[in-house]
């Protein structure tokens, strides 16, 4: 059987790293992404050097003890350093697709290029969609999966990182249910007063979420929002006066671009995938205010590319795979690093998010 021989300069290898760096640059959430500590979404590769199915994320809280002055012996007051750590599972995530002869006979190198757009744009759905269900995830439980109990419990664990609508009085004996059922179309859609207070959360939250450093003076949270409660925070009128006195003038603004807000030190990127749920009157949006180390993804294997040639030729198939894991990241707050889960660097804003009539 005779095999096409792949040209020179266009290997599987160089394809496979320029497929791999596109698609992430791509995604609507590469801006975030960094390895470090630093970084909202954290990024590690350690699996891909070594074996093994989980990789650890780790988090050092700040010192909260005293110190000693003066002639006070130091020996003896030292403070524990309070460390925790999290283990992200990693696991294969593989697509293909497959081209007959009859529709279009090309080379091996051909059917790659014209597969890739299709697979990039596959694999650009997934890592969103794999992030946004993070960041609502309930100990690991994707929203919509998790029982009345399990919303319940986590938000025992988070109270002091969760916002339901304008005031903390709407949450209700720590209820899921009833803290959202408390939300209202008038008084609860997201505005800047709400933006204000969340902040104040992240700050005084135990421990606190960090926000994240450009330099040395200057820390930024970033809120990514639903449509509908992006929609109530553009129409709010404090918002539209701060943009159209305060930002940049002209067709750069965001009261014509429908571009990023600013408000208070936040940044607020509108996700339009991020859905409403109902509260039993009104749908509700969840908004996430994210600090450093809110989500962690892990990867095992790079994206790779795999062909396979059936039928005597005739039938053509190009596909990817690689092993990650994407995780909203919980550390423990008990005596252990797996007792009373708290999301590490997100505070949780319900707000309504009454779709357009």
């Amino acid at each position: 059987m005779a095999l096409t021989t792949a040209r020179t300069g266009l290997t599987p290898q160089q394809w496979d790293d320029k497929f791999f760096m596109e698609y992430v640059r791509e995604n609507r959430f590469k801006r975030y992404m960094g390895t470090d500590e630093n970084s909202i979404i954290q990024l590690k590769e350690d699996l891909t050097k070594k074996k093994g199915d989980k990789v650890t994320f780790a988090a050092v809280n700040k010192l909260t003890g005293a110190g000693v002055t003066g002639n006070t012996t130091l020996e003896g007051n030292e403070e524990e350093l309070d460390t925790r750590s999290m283990a992200v599972t990693v696991a294969p995530l593989r697509h293909a697709v497959a081209v007959t002869n009859w529709d279009e006979q090309k080379s091996t190198i051909e059917l790659r290029d014209t597969a890739k757009m299709a697979l990039k744009m596959w694999s650009m759905e997934k890592m969103k969609t794999a992030i946004i269900t993070a960041l609502g995830s309930i100990n690991g439980v994707a929203y919509a999966d998790a029982s009345e109990a399990q919303k319940d419990a986590w938000l025992v664990d988070n109270s002091d990182r969760v916002l339901f609508g304008a005031t903390k009085s709407n949450a209700s004996s720590n209820d899921h249910s009833t803290s959202l059922a408390n939300i209202d179309n008038t008084s609860d859609k997201l505005s800047p007063a709400i933006i204000s207070l969340a902040k104040r959360i992240a700050q005084s939250a135990s421990p606190a979420i960090r926000p994240i450093r450009l330099s040395e003076d200057e820390e930024w949270f970033v809120m990514f929002c639903g449509p509908q409660a992006f929609r109530d925070l553009s129409n709010d009128t404090t918002m539209t006066q701060a943009n159209r006195d305060a930002r940049t003038r002209g067709m750069d603004n965001p009261l014509f671009t429908g571009g990023s807000l600013i408000w208070d030190g936040v940044i607020i990127r509108e996700i339009p995938e991020i859905a409403a749920v109902s509260n039993g009157t009104i749908d509700c949006n969840p908004n996430y205010l994210v600090g450093a180390q809110a989500l962690g993804i892990a990867w095992a294997q790079r994206t790779k590319t795999t062909t396979q040639v059936n039928d005597y030729g005739f039938r053509n198939g190009v596909g990817v795979q690689e092993m990650r894991g994407i995780e909203k990241l919980l550390f423990g707050s008990g005596a252990g690093d797996t007792d009373d889960l708290k999301q590490h660097g997100v505070v949780t804003v319900w707000t309504a998010g009454v779709a357009d009539t």
